[in-house]
């Protein structure tokens, strides 16, 4: 046998050698490199939840795609977020209207202030059991046709509460709070030079008969070395049936190692009708757990002057602060200590479980 299929044997040395050549230069050869293929990542997949990172949730990965578990807790949860939908556009709708009409533009200004909060607050002590409290604040801050002169209208007056109950404010509940009426009053904006910020107030308290009122106030901020921020708020102010108050106050703040924050203020607070001054000591920590949860801790010291120098009661207090849904649903917890020098420095021991609504009325919220 000579040949294979015709094929001489001699000649199946060249063509073994040839072959990988003609390969090379052939067209064909060059036609046959790898094609890559870049696919593009669907919109489902770029907001994938697997895409951010776990510190981002405050629940399992498994728990990605689980059902909820009917209750009691959703069936309320659902009903608050209806009225949410139903009603924060309307409060929005009203401040966006208020500042087009006052203000003379036709565009809504982004920097209305105008809030309504709405919650629920139960206090259990020592012999008390809990029961909700309903609440509700709020405000109207709107421009007029003067750029610095705004219209404020607010819920309760700030100078007529104690500044023990101020600091306290949210270990009480509406039952336990000062009763006071709601403010109207024009306030004329201003700056002195070129870091101090100045307001004037005034109004009156909305009721019969009305009492007239006049506030200023002043504050400044900076920053200091070694990541120390300083604010000084200065505020002086005149009821016609109250008589006249001064408040200075004066805060500093930096970070301090992992997350937390220091912060520490001191007040103090001329008192005409009572011919005293009280004064607050506040120190405090805060940290974000997560994207949905700070907890605060602090401590605090409050006194007066009459008849003597003295302490009129210390206070502990740890606030955690959950963002329930989006940016206007929360929940806060507050065990809280007070050692009141009316009951001998005893402990008086509770804690406030709140669920508070926010409806702003800004342009774009925080």
């Amino acid at each position: 046998m000579s040949s294979v299929k015709g094929l001489p044997l001699r000649h199946l040395p060249f063509i073994v050698f040839l072959l990988p050549l003609f390969l090379v230069v052939s067209p064909v050869a060059h036609s046959a490199d790898p094609i890559v293929t870049i696919r593009e990542s669907s919109v489902a997949e770029v907001l994938s939840p697997y895409r951010l990172p776990v510190s981002f949730y405050t629940f399992e990965p498994d728990d990605y795609w689980a059902e909820p578990v009917d209750s009691w807790w959703m069936s309320f949860s659902n009903w608050v977020i209806r009225q949410e939908r139903l009603h924060g556009s309307t409060v929005q709708e009203i401040g966006a209207w208020a500042d087009q009409t006052l203000s003379g533009s036709k565009e809504a200004l982004p920097n209305n202030e105008s809030y309504l909060r709405l919650g629920f607050a139960a206090e259990s002590e020592y012999s008390d059991p809990a029961q909700f409290k309903p609440e509700m604040r709020f405000r109207l801050d709107i421009p007029t046709t003067k750029k610095k002169l705004r219209l404020v209208i607010e819920s309760e007056s700030d100078e007529l509460i104690p500044l023990s109950e101020r600091e306290r404010d949210r270990q009480l509940t509406e039952p336990e709070r000062t009763e006071t009426d709601t403010t109207g009053a024009l306030r004329f904006l201003t700056d002195v030079g070129d870091a101090i910020n100045l307001s004037m107030d005034i109004g009156g308290r909305l009721r019969l008969p009305p009492e007239a009122f006049w506030r200023l106030q002043a504050g400044k901020g900076w920053q200091a070395a070694n990541l120390w921020g300083i604010n000084v708020r200065q505020r002086i102010y005149y009821y016609h049936t109250s008589g006249w108050g001064a408040r200075s106050w004066l805060g500093v703040d930096r970070p301090v190692w992992n997350g937390w924050h220091f912060y520490s203020s001191a007040e103090l607070e001329w008192v005409h009708r009572d011919t005293r001054f009280e004064a607050a000591q506040i120190f405090s920590l805060s940290k974000r757990l997560n994207s949905r949860s700070v907890i605060s801790p602090r401590i605090g010291v409050l006194g007066k002057s009459q008849p003597t120098w003295r302490t009129s009661s210390y206070f502990a207090d740890v606030t955690w602060r959950y963002r329930v849904y989006e940016d206007w649903l929360f929940a806060e917890l507050i065990p809280a200590l007070e050692f009141p020098r009316e009951e001998s420095f005893r402990d008086q021991a509770s804690v406030i479980f709140r669920i508070e609504m926010y409806f702003t009325g800004t342009i774009e919220r925080d």
